[in-house]
């Protein structure tokens, strides 16, 4: 079973008060998390309340919880979220990261108006629009990898998903900025005549609220599969994919595949993984409410 049906399966268990398709879902879940947590608070039992808070967090929301978006993103959005109150708990800086920094999650702070539940609660013809702008740019997407145009494709990545100027991308890729300004122009040709017949437009990035790197990052357009990031710890993997892993992990510095690869190498050690009983134990009595009150 496809890993996204095999989370909308266990996500119709649980809202019928499935405890062990709750208990899957978490150790389907907390390694990852766990470490994405793991790199971003001082000790690891900072780290295993987060992820404990995260699965929490999530079943007390599963009624506003819409199954045709990413569960994992769901899950990381949540995380983050937990990570910035703790950060605030602890009364440490929550502030952006540098503009230079290689992790763009940490470079945007929740906005107060923006929860978990929320994330999935957009008015219909926002959500419209984010579809066919994620249609578009998937299109854009599987045309530079279809015709093996890595090179491009990293460059729009920097650009459109990483927020990079033109002359960070060149000096990045090791490439003229001329260069860089002619595959940006393409690209955004590309995207106006994808989008022609639709609705939809491509938005303002000094004014819009729906933007490009938004419904990029929030869709995980790039995000590498998690057999792709197997093959890879194992050092099984060929180019053009193997050079175009490398670039997303170490030159856009996915958070979100970083903590996957990081778990998966945790797991071929052995190590690293939070206590699953202790998470389905603290979150179990919160899934018997939901399901208990219909949602």
């Amino acid at each position: 079973m496809e890993p996204e049906r095999a989370d909308q399966f266990l996500v119709e268990r649980i809202r019928k008060g499935d405890q062990d398709a709750w208990r899957q879902l978490i150790e389907r879940y907390d390694g990852r998390l766990l470490a994405f947590a793991r790199a971003r608070v001082p000790s690891t039992a900072d780290a295993e309340d987060l992820v404990q808070e995260a699965f929490v967090g999530f079943v007390t929301s599963l009624p506003n919880y819409d199954p045709a978006q990413s569960l994992e993103t769901y899950l990381f959005t949540i995380i983050r979220h937990k990570l910035y109150d703790l950060l605030r708990k602890k009364r440490l800086p929550v502030v952006d990261a540098p503009a230079d920094s290689e992790d763009w999650w940490d470079r945007i702070v929740p906005g107060t108006e923006e929860t978990p539940s929320g994330i999935v609660a957009h008015a219909e013809a926002r959500r419209a629009h984010e579809d066919t702008l994620a249609d578009v740019l998937r299109k854009l997407i599987h045309d530079y990898r279809d015709r093996g145009a890595f090179d491009d494709l990293q460059v729009i990545e920097l650009l459109f998903y990483g927020g990079r100027r033109n002359l960070e991308v060149g000096e990045l890729l090791d490439m003229d900025q001329k260069v860089v300004a002619g595959v940006k122009f393409r690209a955004i040709g590309k995207l106006h005549k994808f989008l022609e017949g639709t609705e939809a437009a491509l938005p303002d990035d000094d004014r819009a609220e729906v933007t490009v790197a938004k419904v990029w990052r929030e869709r995980r357009l790039t995000c590498l599969k998690r057999g792709t990031l197997g093959s890879y710890a194992l050092g099984v993997l060929d180019d053009p994919w193997l050079s175009y892993t490398q670039f997303h992990l170490d030159v856009v510095g996915c958070p979100l595949c970083l903590a996957n690869l990081q778990d998966l190498e945790s797991e071929e050690l052995g190590e690293g993984r939070p206590p699953t009983d202790s998470i389905f134990a603290s979150s179990v009595g919160f899934l018997s409410r939901v399901s208990g009150s219909g949602g």
